[in-house]
Formats: C-alpha cells, structure tokens, sequence
C-alpha cells in the first residue's frame, strides 16, 4: 500500500516537548505516517519513545500515551533508535531511509515550526509543480522575535549559498523541507549534524530538481528553552557550501 506522505522526526533530549508535537502532527488532516528517529536521547525521550513504539505494537488502533494519557492515533508511527548520539543529520538519514511515503518531510520536535504548515509544503508537489519545497522563515510569516546574530548568519551562509548553488532561496537551513520519493532515492547524504541542510542544497541544485519555497510561521527557542544549535554548526554550514558545491555530481537518470 502507497503512503501518500512520510514525517520524519528526529529527536534528541526533547521530553519536554516530543508529546505536544506528536499530537499536533497527528492532528493535521493528512494521509501520513511517522517515522521518528531518536538520536541517543538521555532526558527521558528515549524511554517515552520506546513505551510509544511498544504500545504501538500491542495496539495499532487508538492508543493512550504512557504519561499524559491523552489519545494519539499510533498505527501510523513507526520508531527507530540509533544505537548513540550521531547528530541531527544522522538521524534523517535513517528517517530517509525507513520512510515509505510518495513524499517525505523533516519535522523538528521543538515545537519551532507549525505542523499546520505541512500542507502549504505538500501542495505544490502535489500539483506536479515541484521537486523540492523548502518552508521559508522569512517570506512573511508570524514568528518570534529572538537572535540578531542568528539572523544575520543564517542571511550570510544563504546568500553564499545562493551564489555558489544559483538558486534564490530565502532560508537554506530551515527544518521544514518536502521531497519527491525519487529525489531523495538519488541523494547520497553524508553529513551527521546540521550541515545536512546545506549538503541537501548544493546536491538539489547541482541536479536541477525544481524548487518551491512557501512561508511558513516559526516559533523559535531561547537556548535555556533547549535549543542546539552554535555557531559552530554556522562554521560547519560555511564548509559544507564549499565541500559539496566542489564535488561533480552525475546527472540523474531521466
């Protein structure tokens, strides 16, 4: 059986907010799964998720969650555990690579970024008018008003970016990206950390995939609310730019 639509969500130490994103991902109107892939979490995460799956496995209909005893449909969540932390990259690739949707999405588990938008990401493939759809922070939607310095890198590596790639992306390291099914059976994906969203770019646009961006909201995080990111995944991002716009890529296969 097809599924229309793969969720993957990787996670590390967010107990405070895994549940609340379930929920409202489960909430969308759509014909989907999730895969969630748990990145070596010691919060308190990783056993949560690992009472989930098991419930999930006992009862595919209907199923309560093992804290809160709220409800959430679970036949449609799958989860899978690295065997240590390896980073965020890492983790979408084994999403990547276990999901079975028509078309595939990262989901953050922060609450940052709005599963209501997960519509505006699946729309224009869905009208056959794009590849790739990638959720920009900057094109007008509601957000919160946080770091200036954030800001500036994130306009920084994707004006770069841009240059290198010669596309006008708005927001490369946005969380929110929709892809074919045949789009990422093609991309060989290396890095394990944040850099994976500048190699996803430089290897999109070296095989002429087309690209749409769509606002979506953002809600974003103080690092004492748990945020993860440094400035060293910024210096990371900068190499990646250089690393992958560098290396040929073969044509797709038509």
């Amino acid at each position: 059986m097809k599924i229309p639509v793969s969720i993957v969500i990787p996670v590390y130490n967010e107990r405070a907010t895994i549940e609340e994103i379930l929920l409202r991902v489960q909430a969308v109107d759509l014909e989907r799964e999730l895969v969630i892939v748990d990145d070596g979490s010691t919060d308190g995460t990783r056993e949560f998720l690992a009472d989930l799956a098991s419930h999930s496995t006992a009862n595919p209909g209907v199923m309560t969650l093992p804290v809160s005893k709220r409800l959430l449909p679970a036949s449609n969540i799958r989860v899978f555990f690295q065997d240590r932390n390896q980073g965020k990259g890492a983790a979408i690739r084994r999403g990547f690579q276990e999901a079975r949707g028509e078309i595939v999405i990262i989901q953050d588990a922060d609450l940052e970024y709005d599963p209501q938008d997960l519509h505006s990401l699946v729309e224009p493939i869905v009208r056959g008018d794009a590849d790739v759809v990638y959720g920009s922070r900057f094109l007008g939607g509601p957000h919160r008003v946080l770091f200036f310095w954030h800001y500036m890198g994130n306009k920084f590596l994707t004006t770069l970016s841009n240059a290198i790639t010669d596309l006008n992306l708005s927001d490369v390291w946005t969380c929110y990206k929709a892809f074919r099914r045949e789009v990422l059976e093609q991309l060989d994906l290396r890095e394990d950390r944040f850099g994976i969203e500048q190699e996803i770019t430089c290897k999109i646009a070296k095989n002429s995939w087309r690209v749409y961006e769509v606002p979506i909201s953002y809600h974003g995080r103080t690092y004492s609310e748990g945020k993860k990111i440094t400035w060293k995944d910024g210096v990371r991002g900068l190499w990646c730019i250089f690393r992958y716009a560098s290396r040929p890529i073969p044509p797709r296969e038509r």
